[in-house]
């Protein structure tokens, strides 16, 4: 996608469909794509095969770059220009650092697992065993 970037997030999770839904409505980053992971397993499953695992973190795909993770989640941060939303400009300030985005993506990520495991959800939607073909 050579005039957008691709930003693929587990919809499943309380906070990462927050965050995406904010991305669409108030990030003022046109180009940027959204899409739920889960209901889109084939993309999920070839990023998959590609060492992009959706349980370790949301995927950017920018002109054929593959970002992943925290890597992922400070790039779009670091790309949003005055945001329409406090809870954005807020996650912005915070995730523009890529030392800050690599403390605290671990907890980002123990926080994505357990709200799956409350809501009695996998945290894997692709993997070796469960494979989409």
């Amino acid at each position: 996608m050579s005039d957008k970037n691709l930003f693929i997030y587990d919809g499943e999770c309380p906070f990462c469909n927050h965050f995406a839904q904010l991305l669409e409505l108030k990030s003022s980053l046109p180009s940027l794509k959204v899409l739920d992971g889960r209901e889109n397993l084939d993309k999920l499953t070839e990023l998959y095969k590609q060492g992009y695992d959706l349980n370790n973190g949301a995927i950017l795909i920018s002109n054929g770059d593959i970002k992943h993770g925290a890597e992922a989640i400070n790039w779009i941060c670091s790309e949003l220009k005055d945001p329409s939303d406090s809870l954005l400009e807020v996650l912005r300030i915070i995730f523009t650092s890529n030392k800050r985005t690599k403390i605290l993506f671990p907890f980002l990520l123990w926080a994505r697992r357990l709200s799956l495991s409350l809501k009695g959800k996998v945290w894997q939607p692709v993997s070796e065993s469960n494979q989409y073909y």
